[in-house]
Parts: structure tokens; C-alpha cells; sequence
């Protein structure tokens, strides 16, 4: 779908006059947004900006603020498809991060309260656990293990911290 047609299946439930208020600009540039960006008196609408700021910083923090904001969060999908001997290291990854999240849960509880660094470190681990566990279960689904072993691989060649 492209994000013109997104945008207008947005339309259907919030108008256009209601956003434009909302966000402080023109029910025309509201409007705009929802045509193709080559048509005439289409513009690029911010969809397709923060498409290309993705795509050009490469970063997938920006992705995940905006699920953050939205209430959820971002699973990269692992794309290739390797051998199923993977999955053993595989499930052995879960389990350590599983691990590191409750070692970092435990060090942050033991005084009955929980700092706001404390929480942001909990939050990282949750999110290292969330996406081992979905690129994982995503693999399984898919019959595409290589994304695991590429990352099984990094992680033996790289020290522990």
C-alpha cells in the first residue's frame, strides 16, 4: 500500500479538517498528502519523509519511537533461510537474554525500588529479549533460519562485555 492511499483510508475516520486543526496546518496540504506525490498537486506527505530519513540514516531507532509512541514496539523480520542445526545456539540465545533481562531485573529490585536509569536498562534488555524471541518464532514460522545463525555467528566472534 502506498502511503498516499494509507492516508486516505485515514481520512475515512479522522477528516482532514479535524487533523489540519489538530496539527496546525491547511485542510489543502491535509488533502495533498492523500494524492500520489506525482500527481499534480500532490506533496510528499510525512509517511514518505520518514520513510526516507530511514532509509538514508539506516537506523532503526527512529522505527522504533514511532512504535513506542504508537504503543507497541518494532521486530526487524530476519529475511533468509538456513539450516535448522541453527536453532539449537538459537534457543540458547533466548534463554541468555531471558537471562540477562531478570540478572538486570533483580540487581534494579533488590532495594525495593526502581531508578529511572534502572528502568531504562530493564526496557533495553526487554527489547534485546522481544526480538530474539520474534526473529526466532518468525524463523520457525518461516522455515528462514539464516538471519539466526548470522546472528549466532556475530555474537561468538564478538567478546563479551
Amino acid at each position: 500500500m502506498e502511503s498516499h492511499e494509507l492516508l486516505r483510508q485515514v481520512f475515512d475516520k479522522k477528516p482532514p479538517k479535524e487533523i489540519s486543526a489538530d496539527l496546525g496546518l491547511s485542510t489543502s496540504m491535509i488533502y495533498k498528502w492523500g494524492q500520489p506525490a506525482h500527481q499534480e498537486n500532490g506533496i510528499g506527505n510525512p509517511l514518505d519523509r520518514i520513510e526516507e530519513l530511514i532509509k538514508s540514516t539506516g537506523d532503526e531507532r527512529l522505527v522504533q519511537w514511532i512504535c513506542q509512541r504508537a504503543g507497541g514496539f518494532f521486530i526487524l523480520n530476519p529475511n533468509k533461510v538456513p539450516h535448522p542445526h541453527f536453532l539449537i545456539p538459537a534457543t540458547n540465545q533466548i534463554v541468555q537474554e531471558f537471562a540477562n533481562l531478570l540478572a538486570v531485573v533483580a540487581t534494579a529490585a533488590a532495594d525495593n525500588q526502581i531508578t529511572a536509569a534502572e528502568a531504562r536498562q530493564i526496557r533495553a534488555r526487554w527489547e534485546d529479549l522481544k526480538s530474539v524471541t520474534e526473529g526466532f518464532v518468525a524463523s520457525c514460522e518461516n522455515g528462514n533460519f539464516d538471519s539466526l545463525r548470522n546472528s549466532i555467528q556475530s555474537k561468538e566472534k564478538t567478546p563479551a562485555a
